[in-house]
Order: structure tokens, then sequence, then C-alpha cells
């Protein structure tokens, strides 16, 4: 049955750590299990580019029979949630194949040129989500995809930061080659486990082009109305906080990887009820 799908998408929401709320009780009862869904779809996909013990071979053959799995009458809980979900919406197909295309390039690229490149893998890895977000709200307005795409972007962006450390040793940087090397920073400090001045000053940088964007895109947390508006603010509040944390231990990943408690969930709900209606900067706390 569709409904023990759809559990099933909910449970894989509520079974993995994210910098923001995924289908939190704030999303009204009738799109969670929409937006889990989407989410399960994105999540399963993310692992199989993602998770230990499999050869690039074998990544982008699954992924290959993931993204088939969009064109046929659904065999697992979680395509048959999102098919379900897609028809009631009519959400593009496009949108999951960028999701994909993002997914099936992590196993394939391992370095970025330039902030372009990067920016287009955000476009694709990040972007949709939010757009798909949207959708299942009911906007399709040029400029609230804008916004979306703003705020994705900087989460997205905001995730690499945190997870440096992590993505090195799996052989990967998304930190652009131009950006590391206008800060005179070497790889084989990050080979050492070491945060050199160099790239202190380089993540820096990216921290304060990641805050733009967040400050770019915020107008977005008002578009939709009711609580799915406090969700979005909440995801704005995290992304943020992220970084906050990052610029706090001077973004020595390799020592400690920043992440969400108790207490900053307490901060964000504060800060999402008190939300400003005009917000010219992003402030620090």
């Amino acid at each position: 049955m569709v409904n023990d799908a759809y559990a099933a998408c909910l449970a894989i929401a509520r079974d993995h750590y994210e910098n923001f709320p995924v289908a939190s009780r704030l999303v009204p009862a009738t799109l969670r299990p929409h937006v889990a869904a989407v989410y399960a779809f994105a999540r399963g996909a993310d692992d199989i580019a993602d998770e230990p013990g499999r050869t690039p071979e074998e990544r982008i053959r699954l992924l290959d029979e993931w993204s088939a799995h969009l064109r046929e009458t659904p065999r697992t809980a979680v395509f048959e949630a999102l098919a379900d979900t897609r028809a009631r919406f009519d959400l593009p197909l496009q949108l999951f194949d960028d999701l994909l295309s993002a997914f099936r390039q992590d196993v394939e690229t391992t370095r970025y040129a330039t902030w372009p490149d990067v920016l287009d893998y955000c476009r694709r890895s990040a972007n949709p989500v939010g757009r798909l977000v949207l959708r299942l709200a009911g906007v399709n307005r040029d400029d609230a995809d804008q916004w979306s795409d703003n705020v994705c972007t900087a989460l997205q962006l905001t995730n690499f930061w945190q997870d440096l450390a992590i993505d090195w040793q799996r052989g990967r940087l998304y930190v652009p080659t131009t950006a590391w090397k206008a800060a005179g920073a070497m790889p084989a400090d990050l080979d050492a486990r070491a945060m050199s001045p160099a790239w202190k000053a380089c993540l820096r940088e990216c921290s304060a082009f990641t805050r733009r964007l967040f400050d770019s895109g915020r107008p977005v947390c008002d578009v939709l109305t009711g609580r799915l508006r406090y969700e979005l603010r909440g995801t704005w509040l995290g992304g943020v906080r992220i970084l906050d944390k990052l610029e706090k231990v001077d973004f020595e990943v390799f020592d400690r990887r920043p992440t969400l408690i108790a207490s900053d969930a307490m901060m964000i709900g504060l800060k999402a009820l008190t939300w400003p209606a005009t917000h010219p900067s992003i402030t620090r706390s």
C-alpha cells in the first residue's frame, strides 16, 4: 500500500542527520509524506555514490538503475511513494535527473577548477530539492526559484566546508583550485591532516561567499505561509549556524566536525519564531 511506502520514507528521513529539518512537524501533515519521499529518493542515491564498499563501476551501474526506477512500475517503497508524489504534484522529471547527474559526478569527478564548476555541481546536487519543495507547496515563480537556488547552493557549500576532512579521505575536494591556489594553500597539508594558515584563509573566503548566498536567498523563507514557513526558516538558520561553528573553531575540521546539538535547535527555534520582516545582513551569534 502507498501509505506503507510513505511510512518507510518518513523513517528514512527520521534516521539520518542533516544540518536542517527534514519532514519535521513544522511541515503540514498533508505534505510531510511527500517531502519524505523526495528526501528518501535523494538520500538513497547519495548513499550509492558515497557509502564505502563499492567500486566506481558498481556505483554508476546502481545509479543508472536508480534512474531507470523513475521510469518504470515501482518495485520498492521509495519509488512507490515517489511515483505517487510525482503524479499528484506534477513534479518535473528533469529535477530528479539533475540530482542523479550530480551523484554520478561524485563518482567520476574529484576536483573542481573554478567557482563556476562548483556552482554547476550545486545547481544539480542541491537546487532541485528546493524547487521540488516549492512545487509541493504550490509555488512556481521565477523569483522564488532563484532565492531557493541561492539557499540550497549555500547549504551545499556549507556541507562541503563542514565535511572537508571526510571528503578528502574519500579523495574529493570541493574547494575550487583557483581559490586555494590564490590563498597559497597546499594539498599536501591536507594529506598531513593540517589546516595551515593558508587553508584557513581560503576557507574564510569560502565561508564569506557562502554567507552572501544565504543572505541573497533569504526571501524564500517568507514566500510560503503557515508552518512550512518556519521549516524554511529553520533550514536557513541551521545552515548559517554551521558556518558560525566552523568559523568559531577556525576551520579545524580534522579535529572536529561541527554539528547541530540540542542547544542549537532551541536557539534556531527561537530565531525562527522571532524572524524579522527585514534582514539586511547575516548576523553571527
